[in-house]
Order: C-alpha cells, then sequence, then structure tokens
C-alpha cells in the first residue's frame, strides 16, 4: 500500500485536529508535532495556516457543489431526498470543522465567507427545486410562503447541527443519520400519498437502526 505523501498527510493530520480540537486551537506547530516533522517542512508545503483552511475548504466545496445542484428535477421520491440528505451531511460531518465554528471562521477568512456564502445559496436554492418537484408529482402540498420558510430552516437546521451536537453530546460521533432525519421531519408534515406512506416506513427503519 502506497504511503501517503507528506502534503497529504499533513492535510489529514490537520482535519482530524481541526476536527477534534477546533481550528483555532490547533497550531501549525501542534500539526507538526502530531506528524512528527519539522515546522520548516509543513512550512514548506504550506506557508501559513489560512493556506491549510483553504486546501481543506477546497476539497469540502467540491464534494457540495458535485451534491448540490440548480437544476430542477422532474421528479423526486421520499428515498431520493433521504439519499442525497445522507450525502451531504455525511460531506459535512467529515468537514465538520468548517460548521463547528461557522461564525468565527467566517469572521478570520473573508474569503472562505464569501464562499461559504455561496454554498448555503445553493443549498436553498436546491431545497427549493425539491420541494418544488415533491409539489409537482402531487406527493407534498405545500403554498409557496410556507416553503420559503421551510427551505430557510432546513438549511438552518443543516448548518448547526454539529454545533448543537458538539455541546449536547461532546464526546459522541457525528450522526448525520440523525441529522438527516431530522431535516425529513421538518417537511414531513406537508407530505401526502405515497411520500407519506414512504416517510413512515422510512420512520420505522431509521428507529430500528
Amino acid at each position: 500500500m502506497t504511503r501517503p505523501n507528506t502534503r497529504e498527510r499533513i492535510l489529514e493530520t490537520a482535519l482530524d485536529l481541526f476536527n477534534h480540537d477546533g481550528e483555532a486551537a490547533t497550531t501549525t506547530n501542534a500539526i507538526a508535532d502530531t506528524l512528527d516533522i519539522s515546522p520548516g517542512n509543513l512550512h514548506y508545503h504550506f506557508r501559513t495556516k489560512q493556506s491549510l483552511v483553504d486546501a481543506l475548504f477546497e476539497r469540502f466545496e467540491q464534494r457540495m457543489l458535485a451534491l448540490l445542484s440548480d437544476d430542477a428535477p422532474d421528479r423526486i421520491e421520499i428515498d431520493d431526498a433521504w439519499l442525497f440528505l445522507h450525502l451531504v451531511f455525511e460531506t459535512i460531518a467529515e468537514y465538520r470543522f468548517i460548521y463547528r465554528d461557522l461564525t468565527d471562521l467566517c469572521h478570520r477568512y473573508d474569503g472562505l465567507h464569501r464562499r461559504m456564502r455561496g454554498i448555503l445559496r445553493l443549498a436553498m436554492r436546491t431545497a427549493d427545486l425539491m420541494l418544488e418537484a415533491l409539489g409537482r408529482s402531487g406527493e407534498m402540498a405545500i403554498d409557496d410562503d410556507a416553503r420559503e420558510t421551510l427551505v430557510r430552516t432546513m438549511i438552518l437546521v443543516a448548518s448547526y447541527w454539529i454545533a448543537f451536537d458538539t455541546v449536547l453530546e461532546p464526546e459522541a460521533e457525528a450522526r448525520p443519520d440523525r441529522a438527516a432525519w431530522q431535516v425529513m421531519s421538518l417537511v414531513s408534515p406537508y407530505l401526502e400519498g405515497d411520500a407519506r406512506v414512504a416517510f413512515e416506513q422510512l420512520g420505522r427503519a431509521y428507529r430500528r437502526s
């Protein structure tokens, strides 16, 4: 098995430490010590801590942009929405340092603030298109004002569940499945017909897991 190169090892270690201790509390010296390399070796690959944060954020951004869409689906089913939410929340959990200190991170890194705002707006657009598709297929009944509020609430939960869980259960592992279920539960009062049946089946399976 090929050993990751030094740059890749730095990124993997920084991500682990940022996720566990928080980005603000993690120094480049701590990353170097964990890797057992010199600070000079680390700074050869990443001149500043910001360049390290930028590299990790770019990976996260690419993952999210691949998941999110600005195209309206012709039809969507509840199982599709469930899978989509799982993939989104698994990505958030993998890069959870971004979300656990989101406001502080965006304040200190101006370029990251702009890019994160773009992701949030695209996430809202994607959620709105998915709800529209459910409405067109007769599986959801919701007016425009309620849908706008629902979209904002969905993205609010998606953005801050990591911080909530970290405070409530500091030693627990991140639970993307629980976050996905919370968002699905926001949608559930508006579901009708086959979508309502599918949601109830998902609920029974989720509670057994």
